[in-house]
């Protein structure tokens, strides 16, 4: 008994040292950084009546709010941003998915990718039409294959090989594009395509484990020609997630955007040239000006800083974290 009471304070001691640590760890974990930043493209907006600008305010908050809720209960950045960008894919409002922009040869034909920095697993499909959400089959890419990038009939195969829903070409059917692509065509000039700017759609987020991803999902151009790809579906241009660095999802004119590796070289500067997420994501941003390629980005950091620099009209963006509240802009 003697033996067994000396021990007593010691085993005190240990627990009151686990206790204390437990506590610590909870404080800590409970005060992580997260959040969530998206975007409904960047390009030509100056026309949008006071009642759009508000029906798309709706549209944002309301997918923000419910993509921070998976975050707030410890669910994934990647579950959060899928959901986000399917969330936009099934909406009229955006050149995504539903709202996708015509080809040359009036059909649509979409893009998406979807990353994440745990383990900068990969995933994108591009050119498919029958697809109702681009985006979620983008993420089945690298978790049912070995492969990233699935285009056009192949997608279309192995989304019927998984389940993954197909359906009619007329789903996607806009009286409105349908309009805007033979209004552009009607003012192509001597070879120069005038280019409807507003396009793309994209979530970045941050979650309690401290991990990042990406998403983006497009309709492309209008009148672009069938087959075109831009930086939508390619990692590291129009798509990045790094762990403890950043997170990239970019809007704009897609050759260039391919040619700069603009998601990633964000995330670059960040971990060589030690710049803070704002002076890398706006530096590039105005760069892409200077050579005439417009454009915009959404960033998130491992902090949960968030940037969203563009160099056109306006870019339709929205963001919340656990350090900041919803947050709605298009101008």
């Amino acid at each position: 008994m003697h033996g067994q009471e000396s021990h007593r304070p010691q085993l005190l001691m240990i627990n009151k040292f686990w206790f204390l640590l437990l506590i610590n760890c909870s404080f800590v974990m409970g005060n992580e950084s997260f959040g969530i930043v998206v975007h409904g493209g960047a390009g030509v907006l100056s026309n949008l009546s006071t009642e759009q600008q508000q029906i798309i305010e709706k549209k944002v908050s309301e997918t923000l709010i419910s993509a921070y809720k998976i975050l707030e209960n410890g669910g994934s950045s990647l579950d959060a941003v899928e959901f986000a960008v399917s969330e936009f894919e099934d909406s009229p409002l955006f050149n995504a998915g539903r709202g996708s922009v015509y080809t040359s040869e009036e059909v649509q034909e979409m893009d998406a990718s979807i990353m994440s920095g745990l383990d900068r697993s990969a995933g994108a499909v591009a050119s498919v039409r029958k697809i109702k959400n681009p985006i979620r089959l983008a993420r089945k890419v690298f978790e049912k294959t070995e492969h990233i990038l699935l285009v056009g009939d192949g997608a279309e195969s192995f989304a019927r090989s998984i389940g993954e829903p197909i359906v009619d070409p007329i789903y996607f059917y806009s009286e409105k594009n349908l309009k805007r692509l033979r209004k552009v065509k009607s003012k192509v000039v001597q070879n120069q395509l005038i280019q409807d700017k507003i396009g793309t759609v994209g979530a970045v987020a941050l979650d309690k484990s401290g991990n990042i991803s990406a998403a983006t999902s497009t309709g492309g151009m209008t009148n672009k020609m069938p087959g075109r790809i831009g930086d939508t579906p390619i990692i590291g241009s129009g798509t990045w997630a790094q762990n403890k660095i950043c997170g990239v999802s970019s809007t704009g004119h897609g050759e260039f955007f391919i040619k700069f590796q603009v998601a990633k070289e964000v995330c670059t500067r960040i971990e060589y040239l030690n710049q803070s997420l704002e002076e890398s994501s706006t530096d590039i941003i105005q760069e892409l000006k200077q050579i005439g390629a417009s454009g915009g980005l959404i960033a998130i950091d491992k902090d949960a800083n968030i940037s969203t620099p563009f160099n056109t009209d306006g870019m339709i963006r929205g963001s919340i974290t656990n350090k900041s509240e919803l947050n709605f802009a298009i101008y």
